[in-house]
């Protein structure tokens, strides 16, 4: 009788430690969506979806007013290494699948969109594994080739080593022209760093090299990181969740302030080669061996080059292609910050435009009502949001002042 009875209170207790992990699980759940959170009280005391993209907007419209609040030199000519750590604690699954996972991930979106909008500028890639740093790609523009060799490389071991990392990099950083911004992002997983030495020299040595460091932490602060960015002038943040982390990575992406002793005036010699015969078959200097493929050929001394922009191997010259300086352009003279049209404004509605300058899409919220616009302060046209963001990020040019611009010259043409 006695066993009976503990068997069966076994089974109890077996069913509620069950019913237990199946409630936390269900919690964990969501826990995980926050679905209360995308939820707010209106002025009638009703609960209603938060608009996330009025949101999103507003926090970009102030992101961009601070970018563009001073004429400040930018250094568009960026030498950049990301020092990844894939130790044992990047194996944490805090965040989905993984942070391995998420880190690629973000990196990968992140090298698209430094080259998209750093054209001269070159990336390399260092791992952090085993208490050793491994240089994983080279100085380069390809961002193909980068993404390329991080995927292949993916795996966690060990301790991650800060103080080897940044002397890695520090050597490879010293061997680029003076006219170069020496930068590192480090997206850090540990809590600590196994390292063989002081690292408090380590980075003075950066300090003293003029390179700017800056960590993203994806566990929690660490006070060897902090001092390290606020040493060499980079930032620190520790990410929340995969979005934020996403927003703290493609922060970096835009060239940051010049340093002092960069921002002096000084003429850099480049070439534009031109593209080479394709079926020709040429020794490549990049890679020192014989292709077929196209490839660019160096101005002064002739000799062949696979993608640009590079330095070539044989004369030392810096290539690039006219598209390049182009598109750098736009980082030293921002479009200014569209204005919102105010709810005065909005209220005499008759006389606004019906549709997007640029879209051509509808202004009007269901009902025929203005909904949220902007307006340029030079051609006074008006855009949707979607539109706003679209100029300043990836056009680049107001469609309204380049109409107007146009117009004068044909009607200069014709008198």
């Amino acid at each position: 009788m006695n066993n009976e009875e503990k068997r069966f209170n076994q089974e109890e207790e077996d069913e509620e430690e069950e019913s237990g992990r199946g409630r936390e699980a269900w919690e964990r759940t969501y826990a995980d969506e926050r679905s209360w959170e995308s939820l707010q009280e209106d002025e009638s005391g009703l609960l209603r979806p938060i608009d996330n993209k009025s949101l999103s907007h507003a926090q970009y419209r102030r992101r961009l007013r601070t970018a563009t609040a001073a004429r400040i030199q930018k250094g568009l000519i960026r030498y950049l290494y990301i020092i990844i750590d894939f130790s044992r604690a990047a194996a944490e699954m805090d965040y989905k699948p993984s942070r391995m996972v998420v880190v690629a991930r973000q990196v990968e979106a992140f090298i698209r969109e430094f080259f998209d909008q750093n054209p001269l500028s070159q990336i390399g890639l260092v791992i952090l594994k085993d208490g050793v740093a491994h240089c994983l790609t080279d100085l380069g523009g390809s961002p193909e080739a980068h993404i390329k060799a991080l995927m292949g490389k993916l795996g966690t071991s060990g301790d991650a080593s800060l103080q080897n990392g940044l002397d890695l990099v520090r050597d490879l950083l010293n061997q680029i022209p003076s006219y170069g911004h020496r930068e590192v992002l480090i997206l850090y997983s540990a809590l600590s760093t196994c390292d063989p030495g002081d690292i408090l020299e380590t980075i003075q040595k950066c300090k003293v090299s003029k390179i700017r460091c800056s960590v993203i932490g994806l566990s929690a602060e660490l006070y060897i990181c902090k001092h390290l960015c606020q040493e060499t002038g980079g930032m620190y943040f520790v990410a929340l969740d995969e979005p934020h982390l996403k927003e703290l990575v493609l922060e970096h992406a835009p060239p940051p302030p010049a340093i002092a002793e960069f921002a002096v005036a000084n003429l850099i010699k480049m070439g534009f080669p031109q593209r080479a015969a394709e079926g020709v078959i040429s020794i490549c200097s990049c890679h020192k061996e014989a292709k077929v493929c196209g490839g660019y050929t160096c101005p002064r001394c002739k000799a062949r080059i696979c993608e640009l922009p590079t330095e070539c191997c044989i004369c030392g010259l810096t290539l690039v292609s006219s598209p390049h300086l182009a598109r750098s352009y736009h980082h030293l003279f921002p479009i200014r910050p569209f204005d919102d049209v105010s709810p005065l404004v909005l209220k005499d509605f008759h006389k606004l435009p019906k549709n997007c300058f640029g879209c051509q899409l509808s202004l009007l919220n269901p009902g025929n009502f203005p909904g949220p616009q902007v307006a340029c302060p030079n051609c006074k046209q008006h855009f949707c949001l979607d539109c706003d963001i679209y100029i300043h990020e990836s056009l680049h040019n107001c469609p309204g002042c380049e109409s107007l611009r146009n117009a004068k010259t044909i009607s200069d043409m014709e008198q």
